[in-house]
């Protein structure tokens, strides 16, 4: 589901670690979780990108730090105004994201089954941002404030002084102010693939974007048009590089991956997921389609026909 979320104030400033020293005597927060709840943790846990920068050591800390929360029927988790108190990790149900629009409360998206919500409040010290609601049973695992400050936040400042300078010179990140490109820095993950590893797979549903760090990446095609004769096989369309990003297209018109996509040596990415490209990088999208009629153009030199991205 497309989500799209209000904009953090630009006024609000990121969490500085460096005011907390006293974090480090804090005495670590555990839950005791049985071997079946811990199991089932790590698999919510598994694909959150706020947690792909986190050591092993780390990470294990922020398991036991989570509380398991079950929910019922039109129960709110969060309410739009509210300071922020947990982070929340998805285990499975359905979550409506609420926000009042000229006094009336709207829905503008909807998490489905997976997913995590509630950091902007806690990363930014401002007050909640939507009101999330369960519409159906469900199961959610928290993370306390001072925890999520703890390991997280300080994490997070960390990641800022390694990408920092690297976000300034990505060329589609220039229309952005500086501040949205420092939040941009906040939510991207970092993975790294291995020499002629598949990132993306033509026609899977999109989850998330890519902007190459180091290495290069190919950008191969299977054509509708053309697959009688090329007996399926796909064929090489583009090649992005540092600075360079990829699987937006899919995210811009909402559809399945329109191509694959293969790591040419060792290739790291930073990744940013569906929700916080909505929430960033709307701005963006514009420069963004403007490049999408640059592929039909190459769809055209070498098939004759730009249908595979009409689909």
């Amino acid at each position: 589901d497309k989500t799209c979320f209000p904009t953090p104030p630009v006024c609000a400033e990121a969490y500085n670690p460096d005011d907390d020293e006293d974090d480090d005597f804090e005495p670590r927060v555990v839950h005791p979780k049985s071997d079946e709840q811990r199991r089932r943790l790590q698999d919510a846990c598994r694909d959150i990108l706020l947690f792909k920068t986190l050591d092993q050591e780390q990470f294990s800390e922020v398991l036991d730090g989570m509380f398991e929360v079950l929910v019922k029927p039109q129960e709110h988790i969060i309410d739009q105004g509210d300071d922020g108190d947990n982070f929340y990790v998805i285990e499975r149900g359905v979550y409506d994201i609420i926000v009042l629009i000229d006094g009336v409360g709207k829905c503008v998206g909807k998490y489905d089954n997976k997913g995590s919500f509630g950091e902007l409040a806690l990363m930014y010290n401002t007050p909640r941002a939507a009101t999330i609601m369960a519409n159906q049973e469900g199961a959610l695992w928290g993370l306390d404030r001072a925890t999520f400050h703890r390991l997280i936040v300080k994490n997070n400042a960390k990641k800022r002084k390694m990408y920092e300078a690297f976000i300034e010179c990505v060329p589609l990140l220039k229309s952005l102010e500086l501040s949205e490109r420092m939040k941009i820095v906040d939510v991207v993950g970092m993975r790294v693939f291995r020499d002629g590893e598949c990132i993306l797979t033509q026609g899977d549903k999109a989850d998330c974007f890519y902007i190459v760090e180091s290495g290069e990446v190919k950008i191969m095609i299977i054509s509708k048009t053309k697959a009688g004769q090329q007996g399926n096989a796909e064929v090489e369309i583009a090649r992005c590089s540092r600075g360079q990003y990829f699987g937006e297209l899919a995210l811009v018109a909402n559809k399945p991956r329109a191509a694959s996509v293969y790591a040419m040596g060792v290739t790291k990415c930073l990744v940013i997921d569906i929700q916080a490209f909505e929430r960033l990088l709307g701005s963006c999208k514009e420069i963004m389609k403007r490049n999408i009629s640059q592929y039909e153009n190459q769809l055209v030199a070498l098939f004759g026909s730009s249908v595979d991205l009409k689909h």
